[in-house]
């Protein structure tokens, strides 16, 4: 396994030509920033009243941002940076600034200005009536702005450009969120994770007539807690953890998320569930993972490839690392139960650290993706890849995304959706033009199984101090191996390096099996 280094300041006597270019390139963080602390408002404090004029204040934002992004004077710079910066090494951080400038810089000047403002606008719109439809279970008040969602998102593709013999339009809008990636590539993984997940999932359902099987103690899982202090104790374990609430934020929204402007402010939200103290525990340290990663983020750098995420899957891994491996470990667990009793009285008293545990890994097809145990999850993730290919190929009549969504909840969890709240309204994704995006959910939790593999072998004892709330050994790791590295490698080449080995779900299924099949008595 290659040893990684952060990056320094000392690293950057930079050509002129680079310095131009960064400072350009900062220029526009500036104020795509400023646009993502206004979208965090929407969602978490802004009055109802306000969602016409802030529409326009992001499409105003998203104008100037994409006008410095696309400035004829960057790309000079860069044209001139990168005869400067030939001669270095491929990971030198002036190197990769430039390298991943210009993949920015060509994709923005292919998107116009006046398509970039209006996706910025309806976005903001589609993601309030979004909400309201959520609220009243009604897709058909969200169809007309999904479907001006999807045309735009379409232009958008177009615009970018794809292989029209071997691709597909998809695969322009996934770029976006992970480079490179493809519905070909995606399918290719997909399918043979299904079958392996599907075989597991088999087994644990034939559990019951299995002689010595048993199943797991899930009551926990409707147990009525405060809401208040679950919120207490989210934000208590989230800061436990290592989120630094000196430059961050926790608060409340329809749909968990984590954005902010810089490594210095970020800004998570939660929700939580009244009957279910897991859920919301469980989205909070999902996005604790996405929050210390921003955190983690080297600041020297900000407003450069070299102080953002390399990608999205990348990121999911994160969120995906603390919420299961950390979060349904029993490790945790002997150490939370105790800081659980100890915030909410007696009130979870009657429930021992075995119980919890076995209540956070019961494996049970629901409807609702966030909510979802680690055995039937990615099922969730396919489903909706299927479903943007669908759409954004035409294949399928925006009109009838209901019943497909429906007919495909049956064909890969058994369900019968019964309402368009717990169906195709469940997810914000779509609303804020984010298609494309879904598969690095699974493409993440494929990475954080394999780097967790890496992190129990560099760090020995690392989950045995879990029980005893010690967590920055990992923390720490992942911020030198992951987090400090900026964009400095593609996801596939990121793993490579850290973990000694390509992508591989075979990481994933030795965790769910050797935790899964013994809590079944398997």
């Amino acid at each position: 396994m290659t040893t990684l280094h952060a990056p320094s300041a000392a690293q950057n006597a930079s050509h002129p030509s680079v310095e131009a270019a960064v400072a350009m390139a900062r220029e526009a963080h500036l104020v795509g920033s400023t646009a993502s602390i206004l979208g965090w408002d929407q969602e978490t404090m802004m009055p109802a009243g306000g969602i016409e004029f802030r529409a326009r204040q992001l499409a105003q934002l998203a104008k100037m941002a994409h006008a410095l992004s696309t400035d004829p004077r960057l790309g000079d710079a860069l044209a001139q940076a990168e005869h400067a910066t030939a001669s270095l090494p491929a990971t030198h951080p002036d190197r990769v600034n430039v390298r991943e400038l210009r993949r920015d810089y060509d994709k923005a000047t292919k998107l116009p200005a006046a398509l970039v403002e209006e996706l910025a606008s309806v976005a903001s719109i589609a993601q309030h009536e979004w909400a309201e439809a959520r609220k009243a279970s009604d897709f058909k008040r969200f169809r007309p702005w999904l479907e001006r969602i999807v045309a735009l998102n379409r232009q958008k593709a177009d615009c970018f450009g794809w292989d029209r013999t071997h691709g597909e339009r998809w695969d322009a809008l996934a770029d976006s969120y992970e480079p490179g990636c493809t519905a070909k590539q995606v399918e290719a993984v997909f399918h043979p994770l299904r079958t392996r997940l599907q075989a597991l999932l088999d087994r644990l359902r034939g559990a019951a007539s299995h002689p010595g099987a048993r199943v797991p103690d899930g009551r926990f899982n409707d147990h009525p807690m405060d809401l208040a202090t679950q919120e207490r104790f989210a934000r208590f374990v989230a800061g436990t953890i290592g989120f630094d609430f000196e430059r961050g934020r926790l608060d409340r929204s329809t749909h968990p998320f984590c954005g902010g402007s810089h490594c210095n402010d970020v800004r998570m939200t939660s929700r939580y569930s009244e009957r279910c103290l897991l859920d919301g525990l469980g989205s909070t340290m999902h996005e604790t993972g996405h929050g210390m990663y921003e955190q983690g983020l080297d600041p020297h750098w900000i407003g450069t490839p070299m102080g953002e995420a390399v990608s999205l899957s990348i990121h999911e891994s994160q969120s995906r690392l603390w919420e299961n491996q950390v979060g349904r470990s029993r490790a945790f667990w002997t150490w939370a139960k105790p800081k659980m009793d100890a915030h909410f009285g007696g009130a979870a008293d009657m429930f021992s650290v075995e119980q919890v545990y076995e209540a956070c890994n019961v494996v049970e097809p629901g409807f609702i993706r966030v909510d979802a145990d680690e055995g039937t999850y990615n099922m969730h993730v396919m489903i909706r890849f299927e479903l943007e290919r669908a759409m954004i190929s035409r294949d399928m009549d925006l009109a009838d995304l209901p019943a497909e969504w429906n007919r495909l909840y049956k064909d890969y969890l058994g369900l019968t959706v019964p309402d368009d709240r717990r169906g195709c309204l469940q997810d914000v994704h779509w609303s804020g033009g984010m298609i494309g995006y879904f598969p690095t959910y699974t493409l993440g939790t494929l990475y954080a199984a394999q780097l967790f593999e890496a992190a129990r072998k560099a760090i020995p004892g690392m989950e045995e101090g879990f029980a005893r709330g010690e967590f920055t050994p990992l923390r720490t790791w992942l911020n030198e191996h992951v987090h400090r590295q900026g964009r400095r490698h593609l996801s596939a080449d990121l793993c490579k390096v850290v973990t000694g080995a390509p992508l591989s779900a075979d990481p994933l299924m030795r965790h769910l099996e050797a935790k899964l099949l013994p809590m079944y008595g398997l």
